[in-house]
C-alpha cells in the first residue's frame, strides 16, 4: 500500500480524498493554487504545496508543476479527483514516467474510452446497445448531411473529446445542421483543442441512467448498480438517486452486464462509470464511459457500503477486489444534490464571496461533502459547487424526506446559493411521481406555471 499521495484537485473532492487517505492511514498531500491558500482541502491535508497563481491553466492544469510537487514530497501516487486532468492521458503518462502510480486507469484506457467515437466503436464489440449513428469522426458538413439523411431526424452532433455537456447540439431538421455542426465543432475546439465530431440519432426525452463500475489490475470487474442522473441543466447534472426508480431489476441486470463487459474489453481497472440513454419504452443506449470518480459517487457509497474512493487507491496499488458481483447488495435508496455558490434568479450566474456564517445539516441518513467552511471567501476562479449533500433511507420517499429535511437545515450566510431550486424541485409532483427525463428542467415540469 501507498505511504503518501498527492491530491491533484480541489474543494469538496479533494477533502473526499484526504478523509479516504486518513482512514487508510495513508499520507496526504494537498496541491493549492494561490487563490487557495486558505481553502479547506489545503487546511485539512497533512501536507500541502502551492502549484502557482490562481488561474487553473497555471496551477491545476499545469502537469509539470503537479508532478515537481508530488517528487518533492516524497509521494508515491497520485489521485486526480473529478476534472481538471482526471481524464487526461498526458497526466497518466506524466505520472508513469516520474515512477508515480497515477490512481485511475491507464493511459491508453484513458485515450481509448476519452475519444467518444472509439469508446462507441468498443461499445458494438462488447455488444452494447447503441443508438444508430456514424461509424467514426464525421468530417465535413457534407459528410454530416449525409449521415442525417442515414440517420433520421432528429440527429445529435457531439465532440468527440467531450464531457460535462460542453459541444453537444442537436439538429432537429436539415436547415439548423449547419449552425449545430460549426457551432459543437468551436465550443469543441474551445473547450477541449478537439474539433473532431461524431453523430447519432437524437433520443427525445430520454433518461440518463449511468452503471458504476470497478475493475482491478487482475482482470476483475464487478458493477455496483446505476445511478439515476436525468435531473439535469444544459447537461449539467443537479440531482441523484441510486437506484433508478424507472428501470425493473431486469434491465438492471442487463444494463450492469452490459457495463461490465464494455470494460473488460476495455481491460480497465480502477472506478468509473458506464453512461446510458434510456428511451420511454426502456431500452438502453450505450452514451458514452467517465474514467474517473464521479461526483455523485456517493449515492452509490450509501446503497452498496463500498468506499468507491479506498478501492481505487487499494486497486492502484496493485490488490485484487476481494469480492465478487454477488457479494454486492442494495440497501435502500439514496439522493443527492449539489448545492452550488450561484444564483438561479439570475441565470444560475455564479456568486462568490465570503461565507458570513454556516450551518451543516446533519441527522439520521444524511452525508454531506463539503468544501468550505465558515468564514472562508469563495474564489471566483473554479466550478461554484461548495457542497453536497446526500440522504440515505431505507425506501425513495424516506430519503426524499430526509434530503428536504436537510436542505432546510442547511445554511449558508453572505452567499447566495442553489439549495432553494434545489429543495423546490424536490418538492415538485414532478419529482414525487418520477415523471421527469433529461429535458424536464427547459420544459417547466418542475416548475409549471400556474
Amino acid at each position: 500500500m501507498f505511504r503518501k499521495i498527492l491530491i491533484a484537485n480541489r474543494g469538496e473532492i479533494a477533502v473526499r480524498i484526504i478523509r479516504a487517505c486518513r482512514d487508510m492511514g495513508i499520507i496526504s498531500v494537498a496541491v493549492y493554487s494561490e487563490a487557495d491558500k486558505e481553502a479547506l482541502h489545503a487546511q485539512i491535508a497533512d501536507e500541502a504545496v502551492c502549484i502557482g497563481p490562481a488561474a487553473a491553466k497555471e496551477s491545476y492544469l499545469n502537469i509539470s508543476n503537479i508532478i515537481s510537487a508530488a517528487v518533492g514530497a516524497g509521494a508515491e501516487a497520485i489521485h486526480p479527483g473529478y476534472g481538471f486532468l482526471s481524464e487526461n492521458p498526458d497526466f497518466a503518462h506524466a505520472c508513469a514516467e516520474n515512477g508515480l502510480a497515477f490512481i485511475g486507469p491507464t493511459e491508453e484506457t484513458i485515450r481509448k474510452m476519452g475519444d467518444k467515437a472509439t469508446a462507441r466503436a468498443m461499445a458494438i464489440e462488447a455488444g452494447v446497445p447503441l443508438a444508430m449513428g456514424s461509424d467514426g469522426i464525421v468530417e465535413t458538413l457534407d459528410d454530416a448531411a449525409e449521415w442525417a439523411e442515414r440517420i433520421g431526424y432528429p440527429v445529435m452532433i457531439k465532440a468527440s473529446s467531450g464531457g460535462g455537456g460542453k459541444g453537444i447540439r442537436v439538429a432537429e431538421t436539415p436547415s439548423e445542421l449547419k449552425a449545430a455542426f460549426e457551432s459543437a465543432s468551436s465550443e469543441a475546439v474551445a473547450n477541449f483543442g478537439d474539433g473532431r465530431l461524431y453523430m447519432e440519432r437524437y433520443i427525445k426525452n430520454p433518461r440518463h441512467i449511468e452503471v458504476q463500475i470497478l475493475g482491478d489490475q487482475h482482470g476483475n470487474v464487478v458493477h455496483l448498480f446505476e445511478r439515476e442522473c436525468s435531473i439535469q441543466r444544459r447537461h449539467q447534472k443537479l440531482i441523484e438517486e441510486a437506484p433508478s426508480p424507472f428501470i425493473d431489476d431486469e434491465i438492471r441486470q442487463n444494463m450492469g452486464r452490459c457495463a461490465v463487459n464494455l470494460a473488460k474489453r476495455a481491460g480497465y481497472h480502477g472506478a468509473g462509470t458506464i453512461e446510458f440513454l434510456v428511451d420511454d419504452q426502456k431500452n438502453f443506449f450505450f452514451c458514452e464511459m467517465n474514467t474517473r470518480i464521479q461526483v455523485e459517487h456517493p449515492v452509490t457509497e450509501m446503497v452498496t457500503g463500498v468506499d468507491l474512493v479506498c478501492e481505487q487507491i487499494r486497486v492502484a496499488a496493485g490488490e485484487e477486489l476481494g469480492y465478487t458481483q454477488e457479494d454486492i447488495r442494495l440497501n435502500g435508496h439514496a439522493i443527492e444534490c449539489r448545492i452550488n455558490a450561484e444564483d438561479p434568479a439570475c441565470n444560475f450566474a455564479p456568486r462568490p464571496g465570503k461565507i458570513e456564517s454556516m450551518y451543516v445539516a446533519g441527522g439520521p441518513g444524511i452525508r454531506v461533502d463539503c468544501g468550505v467552511y465558515h468564514g472562508y471567501t469563495i474564489p471566483p476562479f473554479y466550478d461554484s459547487m461548495i457542497a453536497k449533500l446526500i440522504a440515505h433511507g431505507t425506501t425513495r420517499e424516506q430519503a426524499t424526506a430526509r434530503l428536504r429535511r436537510a436542505i432546510t437545515e442547511m445554511l449558508f450566510e453572505g452567499i447566495v446559493t442553489s439549495s432553494d431550486y434545489q429543495l423546490g424541485i424536490l418538492m415538485s409532483e414532478a419529482f414525487e411521481k418520477f415523471e421527469f427525463n433529461t429535458n424536464s428542467i427547459e420544459n417547466g415540469d418542475f416548475f409549471p406555471e400556474n
